[in-house]
């Protein structure tokens, strides 16, 4: 019998998965500090259609992104943590938890 994770398993589950697919591809795509919802969504929709699974998924951990100060909304601009600002200008690979890190870290 399988085992179902818990609702904080499954949450940090599509947060790192937003962040490793969606986010920081774009972010170094871009190579600014933030962009639109419309460059946002173009993303998440090559995303759904490459992996085959519902935006949905990905609606549910960008919003926990925003929530956990990873990502900010600025009126019509999101932009990333300023600590994550030296990992996108170096083009290095920033995965979850470093994000998280450098987010958390006062």
């Amino acid at each position: 019998m399988l085992e179902e994770k818990g609702k904080y398993a499954s949450a940090t589950q599509n947060r790192r998965f937003v962040w490793e697919k969606v986010m920081w591809p774009l972010i170094l795509e871009l190579n600014t500090t933030n962009f639109t919802n419309q460059q946002y969504k173009k993303r998440r929709d090559q995303v759904c259609k490459e992996l085959n699974i519902p935006a949905s998924r990905i609606a549910g951990g960008f919003v926990s992104l925003l929530l956990k100060g990873i990502l900010y909304k600025e009126n019509d601009l999101y932009s990333i943590h300023y600590r994550l600002i030296p990992y996108m200008r170096l083009g290095a690979n920033c995965d979850y938890a470093t994000a998280v890190r450098e987010a958390s870290t006062k």
